[in-house]
């Protein structure tokens, strides 16, 4: 793609601005720090990837692995801070989410362990889990006190935290898992995903292009249940004291 052309995409970021300001939705502000801010990010992260691939070393490719399980925790621990130790409870779910996706593309040799192909996917994963994170977040965070009454009920007749939790969990879960199966379920009819067709414009033979986006398909639906059951399992025990009491929101939601 030329510069010109570049330039021109800029049209499709003059609409939604055009849009905002004649409907009075006051998002101009906000889109054109995004688009900034979008532009400046996969510029500098173009360079660096440019460096690492061509480098192929492997202390560069950990580096890179660990700036995007980083950046994807300190965006998603904002949605459970009312979660005693979020933060770690993020970085143990996205290291293991790593570990065995790229302990089965790796070991299987399902592709080549060079820096393309293990940042390439491991950016997909975590950006997905992070995703998937804040969602599962969101709404276990909400089910839990719509249904505090429930669980407290539960409680007292001598249940256990998992069985007083254990709707509000599933549904959690459900929710948040639901969004990559439903997608998944029309792929490649109502949507070419960005991967596949990112691989056609450049010229790649579609068959070759649909076999790698057919792992990606898969990698994210590992990474849909993973992420949200691991997240779950990890969350649900710090809503509750030593006694089996639930803890009241504000009172011990420390993040550390």
């Amino acid at each position: 793609m030329s510069t010109t052309a570049l330039l021109l995409t800029l049209i499709f970021v003059f609409i939604p601005i055009i849009l905002s300001k004649t409907l009075g939705l006051q998002l101009e502000k906000d889109t054109v720090i995004a688009t900034v801010r979008s532009t400046v990010q996969l510029l500098l992260v173009g360079f660096v990837l440019k460096f690492v691939f061509d480098s192929e070393s492997y202390l560069f490719i950990f580096l890179m692995v660990s700036l995007m399980i980083g950046a994807a925790v300190q965006n998603a621990r904002k949605k459970g801070q009312q979660i005693k130790g979020i933060t770690w409870k993020l970085i143990v779910t996205f290291v293991l989410l790593e570990v065995l996706t790229q302990g089965i593309l790796l070991g299987f040799k399902i592709v080549p362990a060079t820096a393309q192909y293990i940042i390439s996917l491991t950016g997909m994963v975590i950006g997905n889990s992070m995703v998937l994170s804040i969602l599962f977040l969101n709404r276990f965070v909400a089910e839990v006190e719509t249904h505090r009454s429930e669980s407290e009920l539960i409680l007292s007749l001598g249940g256990t935290p998992k069985q007083a939790i254990h709707r509000q969990l599933i549904r959690s879960i459900q929710a948040s898992m639901i969004p990559t199966i439903e997608s998944q379920k029309t792929i490649g009819l109502v949507q070419l995903p960005g991967m596949m067709s990112g691989q056609i414009i450049a010229g790649a033979d579609p068959l070759e292009a649909v076999q790698f986006q057919i792992l990606v398909v898969f990698l994210l639906l590992t990474t849909a249940a993973l992420t949200s059951v691991c997240l779950g399992l990890l969350s649900y025990p710090t809503l509750f004291n030593e006694r089996m009491q639930m803890i009241q929101r504000g009172n011990d939601s420390s993040d550390e």
